[in-house]
């Protein structure tokens, strides 16, 4: 008797149990994060800074972290939240610059489009309740006029010559309302950096998460320019006027 020969079609589908193998998941909460933005307007464009810290609960973990980086030609983002989040949402800027780029029609992404794009990718997370849990400021200088907008994971956005996230919103604010707002158009870059350090040290004193490791980025009309990590000049004599300071 003749051997019957039974052929099995190649395929390379995968089964449907695999395929929609595990629930959905969200993230209800940030794990390692970084804490407050300061940005603010001055005479020749937008000065932005942030510590190096990411935090992983109460434990200051990455002590080099960026949260600034550079989109386009001139437009400068920075991040406050789970760093996580920020690495996809820089992944998916990447992406989309690659697009624009592949194009090849001689039109570049101006601040205020990529502030729109990162405000509807926000929004749209929120609405699906899958939030990135970060918050964005949004610098640069466009068509000789600067731009600064806030978005945050619930794609809330407003523009102003100055914003503070996370703590800054609360300690920093008050002092760049007292110093530039109204005053944008005569501060010097001098002037800038020394009211965003003043910012950052207050921050540093009365912010658990923050950490004396500064960078410190620009963004004008020739481009954006974030600098290498520097320390602050601190004071610890106020100390004692903190009640419960010492024995």
């Amino acid at each position: 008797m003749d051997s019957i020969t039974l052929k099995v079609p190649h395929t390379t589908e995968r089964p449907a149990e695999i395929t929609n193998y595990g629930p959905t998941t969200h993230i209800s909460q940030p794990s390692v994060t970084g804490t407050s933005v300061v940005a603010f307007k001055y005479k020749d464009g937008i000065i932005m800074a942030t510590d190096c810290l990411a935090s992983y609960g109460s434990m200051a973990r990455f002590r080099n972290e960026t949260r600034m980086i550079s989109v386009g030609n001139n437009t400068l983002v920075g991040m406050s939240g789970d760093t996580g989040d920020f690495q996809h949402m820089k992944h998916t800027l990447e992406n989309l610059l690659t697009h624009e780029y592949d194009m090849d029609d001689g039109q570049n992404m101006g601040t205020r489009s990529i502030y729109k794009y990162i405000s509807n990718i926000m929004y749209g997370r929120r609405s699906k309740i899958d939030p990135l849990w970060n918050s964005y400021v949004v610098a640069g200088v466009e068509n000789g006029e600067s731009f600064l907008g806030f978005v945050d994971y619930y794609g809330t956005t407003y523009q102003s010559p100055t914003i503070a996230t996370g703590f800054g919103a609360y300690l920093a604010q008050p002092i760049l309302r007292k110093y530039v707002e109204g005053h944008e158009d005569e501060l010097t870059e001098e002037e800038a950096v020394r009211i965003l350090d003043d910012c950052m040290r207050v921050l540093y004193y009365r912010d658990g998460r923050s950490f004396n490791k500064l960078r410190r980025a620009k963004v004008t009309a020739e481009g954006v320019e974030i600098s290498e990590p520097y320390p602050l000049d601190t004071n610890w004599t106020i100390a004692n006027y903190v009640v419960g300071y010492g024995s």
